[in-house]
């Protein structure tokens, strides 16, 4: 199959989710030999740290309503030899307008359950999961043009034993501690409130394992957090770790990994992430998690919104070895047969040649 090159535009100025996944994306592109352009956001964290290794450019991105950024879009797409334009998120995607007939297919992919209106006048649409898919079709989208591609797992990052150590050293991991390790932006989705109440309902240790808890993640909901955590005397079991560019070393240390979203997460990364790095996972029945995680053989899964159900969880496998183990092996084992890399950027290969066939 002939190769066709693909520009790549999202307007975020911060690192999220969906501009992680912009990055793995568009790098694992660039491994598999597939010609593509980045379009970001000027003196964004996208344009300052993370796409290196991936041809791009930088524009204004300035407002949804700013005359001059959709010039600015719409002058590049025109002089870009690029038949397939793939915009995330709202600002990007209503910034781009591309008129039937003009040779180009303007794809959107949808990470989240948003307001479908900015959306529409995309001419295609990927949804990570079916269930959103389901969902922008139940919308009012043509079930012919939208397509379900799940998200792939980055392999496992090896990290030198002497930077673990280091960082072990620094946050006074010791070696009879339970380490556990959450991802995510801080805002009310991601369920951190109730992963700080079920710090406080469980032991200061178990078996003897002082329990502790990484947060890798920033976000409005900071202070609110410190505070609740404070209040529930778990300050000092908690570390915040902020937003980490390479959080590999973290999820080597941890003996488990926690992810407490809410219903309306769509898929949940940290699932994929917490998988391929071999680790336990508890996770809540959000969205997301009841499509692609099975209770009790890859992840142990609880009810959203539930402090005292998301202890009980933590603290039953934290006591099952053999559980930890069969997780961790049944993980390893959906990586490598649903969310390979080279498997999810086929189905992309697959899909542009698709859209431009019937453009």
């Amino acid at each position: 199959m002939s190769q066709l090159k693909s520009l790549h535009l999202i307007g975020s100025a911060h690192m999220g989710g969906a501009e992680r996944w912009f990055t793995r994306f568009l790098s694992a592109m660039v491994r598999h030999g597939e010609p593509v352009e980045a379009v970001v956001r000027r003196g964004s964290e996208l344009a300052r740290h993370h796409l290196q290794d991936v041809p791009h450019r930088t524009l204004g991105f300035r407002t949804v309503w700013d005359p001059l950024s959709r010039f600015e879009v719409s002058r590049l797409i025109t002089k870009s030899d690029a038949p397939i334009v793939q915009t995330y998120m709202g600002r990007a995607t209503r910034l781009t307008h591309i008129k039937p007939g003009r040779g180009k297919v303007h794809l959107s992919r949808l990470g989240g359950y948003y307001k479908l209106t900015p959306f529409r006048h995309a001419h295609a649409w990927i949804g990570n999961t079916k269930g959103l898919c389901d969902w922008m079709i139940q919308g009012g989208l043509p079930a012919s043009r939208v397509f379900h591609i799940t998200n792939f797992a980055d392999p496992a990052k090896p990290v030198p034993e002497a930077e673990l150590a280091a960082l072990r050293q620094q946050i006074d991991v010791r070696p009879d501690d339970w380490l556990m390790v959450t991802a995510g932006r801080l805002i009310d989705v991601k369920g951190h409130r109730f992963l700080v109440d079920a710090m406080g309902r469980l032991p200061a240790d178990i078996d003897g394992k002082r329990l502790r808890l990484v947060v890798l993640g920033d976000g409005g909901l900071r202070d609110a957090l410190d505070a609740q955590a404070r209040h529930a005397g778990v300050a000092d079991r908690i570390l915040w770790a902020g937003w980490q560019h390479d959080p590999a070393p973290w999820f080597h240390i941890a003996d488990m990994v926690v992810f407490p979203s809410r219903d309306a997460e769509t898929l949940g990364n940290v699932i994929l992430e917490a998988w391929a790095y071999g680790k336990p996972l508890v996770a809540t029945a959000f969205r997301g998690a009841r499509e692609i995680a099975c209770h009790g053989e890859d992840a142990w899964v609880v009810p959203c919104d539930d402090g005292a159900a998301l202890a009980a969880g933590m603290e039953h496998v934290i006591r099952e070895p053999d559980l930890q183990r069969q997780m961790v092996a049944n993980g390893l084992v959906r990586i490598d047969r649903d969310f390979s890399e080279s498997a999810i950027i086929g189905q992309y290969r697959a899909l542009y040649a698709q859209l431009l066939d019937n453009r």
